[in-house]
């Protein structure tokens, strides 16, 4: 959502960085491996965001924000599996999104808002491996690092409800 509280662009050319990124900063096991997969998502977010507002190729994008967050191989390899899955079913993706955002067409929709809504439903209905909590509770936070005043209620909402459907077997499509 753009800083004046609409969900049109603000006309950022690129998400502004957050406010603090994990690293893994010598955390052993269980930390380092979800600080890695978090930065993952940072830069998939990123990059995702590049290829919608016409910047670059995403994952051009995706290796120059690798090196200069100097990220692990794992979150940069996390990545890439993101940014690509995103890539290969934006259709679909875009699809459910458009069917969760009252009110709001996919093109009204703030530009890092779409780019987190994208990576959230891919994880949702792509990833197995990630559960759904830890794919909503990573959105809303990549939304209130790189988005609007109201872009983490909003990505909220919207995956809330999704998730809601998809427990009881029935996501809009």
């Amino acid at each position: 959502m753009a800083a004046n509280g609409s969900h049109e662009d603000a006309g950022r050319a690129q998400p502004p960085a957050p406010r603090a990124v994990a690293t893994g900063g010598g955390r052993p096991g269980t930390e380092r491996a979800q600080d890695s997969r978090r930065l993952g998502r940072e830069l998939a977010m990123r990059a995702i965001y590049a290829r919608d507002v016409g910047l670059a190729r995403p994952l051009e994008v995706l290796a120059h924000l690798a090196r200069e967050e100097d990220a692990p191989r794992e979150a940069e390899s996390f990545a890439r599996e993101l940014v690509e899955g995103v890539a290969g079913h934006l259709a679909e993706l875009d699809r459910r999104i458009a069917a969760y955002a009252r009110n709001w067409s996919l093109p009204r929709l703030a530009a890092v808002d779409r780019s987190v809504l994208r990576l959230a439903v891919f994880e949702l209905f792509h990833r197995p491996d990630v559960p759904r909590a830890v794919a909503v509770d990573e959105a809303v936070g990549l939304a209130d690092a790189f988005g609007g005043e109201e872009s983490a209620r909003f990505v909220n909402g919207l995956l809330g409800q999704l998730v809601r459907d998809l427990e009881a077997g029935e996501p809009r499509d």
